[in-house]
C-alpha cells in the first residue's frame, strides 16, 4: 500500500471508512491489476518451462548416441532392481543368505520389459528420455506434438526388439528409422 492510502485511514476513526477502503480494493480496477499480474507469472513461468522444437530432423549420429545413454540408463534400472531383491532377499533370510542366480532367459525379458517401459513412459510424458536430452533431440509425432501412450508403447517396442532398424535414418533422406516410418513419428532437434 501506499502511504497516501494509510493516512486516510489512519486519520479518520470512523468504523466506515475501512469498509470502504476494502470495497476499492476488492473493486474492478484492482482485480484487473490482479489479474494482468496472474497472466504476466503464468507468462513467465510457461517461457521458463518451454521448450522450442526446431524442424530439422535429428541424425543418426545424435539419435545413437541419446540411444547409448538410455542402454546404460536401463541397464542401472536393472542393477537398482537387482540389488532391490538381493536386499529383499537378505532381510527375510538373514542366516541362509545366498545370492540369487541369475536366468538368461529373465534377465532378457526383464531387460526388454525395463526398456519398452522407460521408453514409452519418458516419450508419452514429455517426448525425450535422458539420452534425449543430453543430445538435445525429441521425438513427436507428425504435427509436432506429442506422442499418445500408444503410439509411445508401439514405438518402444518396436526400437527395442528391432533396434536395427534405427540404421535406416543414415539412408532415409528425410533421417526416419524404421519406428517412425511405420508410426508417422519424428525426431526433431529441440533446443
Amino acid at each position: 500500500m501506499s502511504v497516501t492510502e494509510s493516512q486516510p485511514d489512519s486519520s479518520q476513526p470512523d468504523s466506515s471508512e475501512p469498509e470502504s477502503h476494502n470495497e476499492s480494493v476488492g473493486s474492478n480496477p484492482s482485480d484487473t491489476a490482479a489479474d494482468e499480474h496472474a497472466a504476466r507469472a503464468e507468462a513467465r513461468k510457461s517461457k521458463a518451462h518451454a521448450v522450442h522444437d526446431t524442424s530439422k530432423t535429428a541424425g543418426i549420429v545424435s539419435r545413437g548416441a541419446g540411444a547409448v545413454i538410455d542402454l546404460i540408463v536401463v541397464l542401472v534400472i536393472m542393477s537398482a532392481i537387482y540389488l532391490g531383491v538381493v536386499m529383499a532377499r537378505l532381510l527375510y533370510n538373514v542366516h541362509d543368505f545366498s545370492m540369487p542366480s541369475t536366468n538368461g532367459f529373465f534377465t532378457v525379458g526383464a531387460f526388454i520389459v525395463v526398456s519398452i517401459v522407460y521408453l514409452a513412459t519418458c516419450w508419452a510424458v514429455s517426448g525425450r528420455t535422458l539420452g534425449s536430452v543430453v543430445m538435445g533431440i525429441r521425438v513427436v509425432n507428425r504435427k509436432g506434438d506429442r506422442l499418445r501412450p500408444s503410439v509411445a508403447a508401439i514405438r518402444a517396442a518396436i526400437c527395442v526388439l528391432f533396434a536395427i532398424g534405427l540404421l535406416w535414418a543414415g539412408v532415409d533422406r528425410k533421417r526416419r528409422s524404421v519406428a517412425d516410418l511405420v508410426l508417422r513419428t519424428r525426431v526433431v532437434y529441440s533446443r
